[in-house]
């Protein structure tokens, strides 16, 4: 391939910086965006000097990849369509909103022989990518990803929305299977859960507590974590991470912390995610997040949705 001919399905809030970005990109080619809104493809292809179309089927024998930001009900019906066309496909998260559509979408990638990569942004924060030459065996996990109310992603509640990011950075830094979980969770401004906090046990003994919002007064992403004579801090926004350790042998005398701060080149993940992905689809190579890793993320993230529907009847039988 010299150029790769790429298009974009669904330019609202986060479609239109996929768009943006691809035409950023050398030696890419964005062949058309596309959104059944009204106007909206429009709007987003003619800065772009790119092609609008209102139906993705338009896009069958143009591109040779796709990236699809539709409603995540929508993912799998979509990105089954293009992988039997022949086209390569990066699924925004989460991968879709059932373990059965997944398991059908990554079906379709095996065996149509097509790139599928899931959209797990985080992944490609180079704070993270600090973060993990510095994971040993993690313990202990405090995560919060809190934002203002939006109406964008109202099709999903806050665990599938927000939540399942740290789903997805915590299951990979931890690298066993959940145990055990338990959830509570509440709608406040919509239909579905606004606000969630989930504790996950692993089989390893290592725990994670996990709280979203996107109904707060103000927007904080942040990880932490402990591990041997270490405790860990990370901030997405600001990408940077923070580490403290302990020098010394424990109980010997007075402890002595050292601290310091890593503060790696700032990126832009999203460009560094499409980057990744073209790469896979120029050399047929492996995906930073595959299929399977999607349905991992998407899995855990049900499981809590649904130990806190749980926990939610069971205050509303006590009432």
């Amino acid at each position: 391939m010299d150029r790769i001919r790429v298009g974009v399905v669904g330019v609202g809030a986060l479609g239109q910086h996929h768009a943006r970005t691809y035409a950023s990109l050398p030696d890419t080619e964005l062949v058309g965006v596309v959104d059944t809104l009204p106007g909206r493809a429009e709007e987003i292809a003619d800065p772009l000097g790119t092609a609008a179309f209102t139906d993705y089927r338009s896009l069958f024998g143009k591109v040779d990849a796709v990236s699809i930001a539709t409603p995540t009900t929508t993912h799998a019906a979509i990105g089954q369509e293009f992988l039997n066309e022949g086209v390569d496909v990066l699924v925004e998260k989460p991968i879709s909103s059932s373990i059965e559509a997944a398991e059908r979408l990554v079906a379709a990638a095996e065996q149509n022989r097509r790139v599928l990569q899931v959209g797990h942004l985080e992944r490609f924060n180079p704070a993270v990518r600090e973060l993990r030459k510095l994971v040993t065996n993690p313990r202990f996990f405090e995560a919060h990803r809190l934002g203002l109310f939006s109406p964008r992603s109202l099709d999903i509640d806050v665990i599938l929305d927000l939540m399942i990011h740290d789903l997805d950075i915590i299951s990979l830094l931890v690298g066993h299977p959940p145990a055990h979980v338990d959830a509570v969770g509440i709608a406040i401004l919509s239909q579905r859960i606004d606000i969630a906090n989930a504790r996950i046990h692993f089989t390893n003994g290592c725990v994670a507590n996990i709280t979203a919002s996107r109904v707060s007064m103000e927007k904080v992403r942040k990880l932490r974590l402990f591990q041997a004579n270490q405790y860990v801090s990370l901030d997405y926004t600001r990408q940077d991470v923070s580490l403290y350790s302990l020098e010394g042998t424990p109980g010997a005398g007075t402890p002595q912390v050292s601290s310091c701060r890593l503060t790696p080149p700032r990126e832009e993940p999203l460009k560094l995610e499409l980057a990744s992905f073209l790469g896979a689809v120029r050399h047929r190579g492996p995906v930073e997040c595959s299929g399977t890793e999607g349905i991992r993320a998407l899995s855990l993230a049900l499981e809590i949705h649904e130990q806190a529907e749980k926990a939610q009847a069971r205050e509303f039988d006590r009432r």
